[in-house]
């Protein structure tokens, strides 16, 4: 069986592609949700004036203001109705997580299958649309702040703000879910890629734009790109790293057959956190930035000092921001993999690690390994964001070059790449089960 699939997986062209009508369908409307999504990026907030809001955009973006404006694909220094982007859901799911993971009730609703994830992603869209109302209205009190940019402040324009905002998060949860169930792909990865990706060619213009100017030498740039290239390989090569965990089962009784012990593999993967440790430990530094953005002139010659000593390239920057990765991999692994719940699941069903007693021996087996898996990890992950980082500060490229946006790209692509296959895979075997029905007819 195995070696049929791997000779369909090798035969899969563009001729297999066309006769897929259902995946084309899938991606087309994957495409026309993400249409969707960047029109809804330049529609305006009303009541805003785009001039004195790009100029104090300007003034906010090396904090975390630019980061959430890469992830909403530019949303953000348009001040659009999706400038809150999907973040606030992302921010309601890890809670929710979280949640699980210390709520004893939440814990066990978990456990009770289909069901109880339906109540957990509706608590999750609950906490979504608190979590949206509270930061659209931070943000509609900090646009009156702002001089000249609100036409006309006051309750009115903040309850608007709340609603546009809030709506525009729960329509891009909306489209997100159609485009997992209805398209191909994540659907909420895929609206972050897309917001990511739409930034890129502005990027690399305005870094031949330096070049041409002779702001950036052509060593720097081709650096840049050869950096870019092995950064990307060692993301493609990474994330499909995994260590596998050998299990036994025995032979069983069933009814009146005998079924023989057969071999299977836990893997584990090497960067189980995924891109959740640097998205939090970048936001955690700019926070700092972003409050002396905000407090400008008023005198806070401390607030600045710390902000100076946390810009990009600095010691200290570089320091807390590996050590926060590295905290965050390990914390986000321990609540997304339990290694007692693994273990319950493989003794409750015969299976085994060779060797170690099952139950909690090997609960305590593949928390020893996952740990020192999670550290290969951690440092492959600070090395990719830390990497980039010194390019920024040395040569000042772009902030979409960053080790965060690219793990972010590659990985979703590398996701929705291996569900197109799965899909042109399945094809196959529908082809091939039909034509074994017809000879079996013919005969």
């Amino acid at each position: 069986m195995a070696s049929a699939a791997e000779q369909l997986a090798a035969n899969l062209n563009f001729s297999a592609f066309a006769k897929a009508d259902e995946l084309k369908k899938r991606i087309w409307f994957t495409l026309g949700a993400l249409l969707v999504y960047r029109l809804g990026t330049y529609i305006p907030l009303p009541g805003i004036n785009p001039d004195a809001f790009a100029q104090a955009f300007n003034q906010a973006q090396s904090g975390i203001i630019g980061m959430f404006n890469m992830f909403a694909g530019g949303a953000v220094e348009r001040m659009a109705i999706f400038a809150l982007g999907i973040m606030p859901y992302i921010s309601a799911s890890i809670i929710m997580q979280l949640m699980t993971t210390v709520v004893p009730s939440l814990e066990a609703m978990k456990k009770e299958g289909e069901q109880g994830r339906k109540t957990i992603n509706q608590y999750t869209r609950f906490g979504t649309v608190l979590l949206a109302i509270v930061q659209s209205y931070g943000i509609a009190v900090g646009l009156e702040g702002a001089s000249n940019v609100v036409s006309d402040p006051g309750m009115f324009f903040r309850i608007s703000a709340v609603i546009t905002l809030t709506g525009g998060t729960m329509f891009l949860m909306w489209l997100g879910e159609q485009i997992t169930s209805r398209g191909i792909g994540n659907g909420i990865s895929l609206i972050i890629f897309a917001g990511i990706v739409a930034g890129l060619p502005s990027a690399v213009v305005s870094t031949l734009e330096l070049g041409r100017q002779g702001a950036l030498a052509t060593w720097i740039i081709l650096g840049v790109i050869v950096l870019a290239i092995a950064v990307i390989a060692l993301i493609v090569f990474m994330e499909r790293a995994q260590r596998r965990l050998l299990i036994q089962y025995p032979k069983r009784n069933v009814g009146n057959k005998m079924f023989e012990g057969n071999t299977s593999f836990l893997p584990l993967k090497l960067n189980t956190a995924g891109v959740i440790p640097p998205i939090f430990a970048s936001s955690l530094l700019l926070v700092p930035a972003t409050v002396a953005g905000f407090s400008a002139g008023s005198g806070n010659e401390w607030l600045t000092t710390i902000t100076t000593l946390l810009g990009h390239g600095q010691p200290l920057y570089m320091l807390l921001y590996a050590a926060l990765i590295v905290f965050f991999c390990f914390f986000y692994t321990a609540i997304v993999f339990n290694p007692t719940e693994t273990a319950d699941n493989l003794k409750r069903h015969g299976g085994f690690v060779p060797g170690i007693r099952p139950g909690e021996r090997t609960a305590q087996y593949i928390d020893y390994v996952l740990t020192r898996v999670t550290v290969v990890g951690a440092i492959y992950i600070t090395l990719v964001c830390l990497l980039p980082e010194f390019l920024i500060s040395a040569t000042g490229v772009p902030f979409y070059f960053g080790g965060t946006s690219l793990l972010i790209v590659v990985s979703v692509t590398m996701d929705t790449v291996s569900q197109i296959q799965g899909h042109l895979l399945a094809h196959q075997y529908e082809g091939l089960v039909k034509k074994a029905k017809l000879r079996g007819k013919r005969r």
